[in-house]
């Protein structure tokens, strides 16, 4: 049933492809059209617009992981260095 079977087709040539990936190798070599690769996972897009809605639907976790970095305190149980020696200070700084 292909009802149902979305396929994608070139924009200059409007030859149709089973895949997006089929429709990315036709634009390389067909057209000679400079391929947009994701930095995260390597995907190929044709344009720009298709690598940044990918990056931010398929990679989100991430970014948002990236942009609450500085608001996310240190696990207790590993502590570092500098937070081991400040507990010693705030417990021990009278005598000193």
């Amino acid at each position: 049933m292909r009802l149902f079977h979305k396929k994608t087709s070139c924009e200059q040539c409007m030859e149709e492809f089973e895949s997006y990936e089929d429709l990315v190798d036709h634009t390389r070599h067909a057209h000679h059209h400079d391929i947009v690769k994701c930095n995260e996972c390597g995907k190929e897009f044709i344009h720009e617009k298709d690598r940044l809605h990918h990056s931010r639907e398929e990679h989100k976790k991430k970014i948002k992981s990236r942009m609450h970095k500085g608001e996310h305190k240190h696990d207790i149980a590993n502590p570092l260095p500098q937070d081991d020696l400040d507990a010693h200070m705030r417990n021990f700084s009278d005598n000193f």
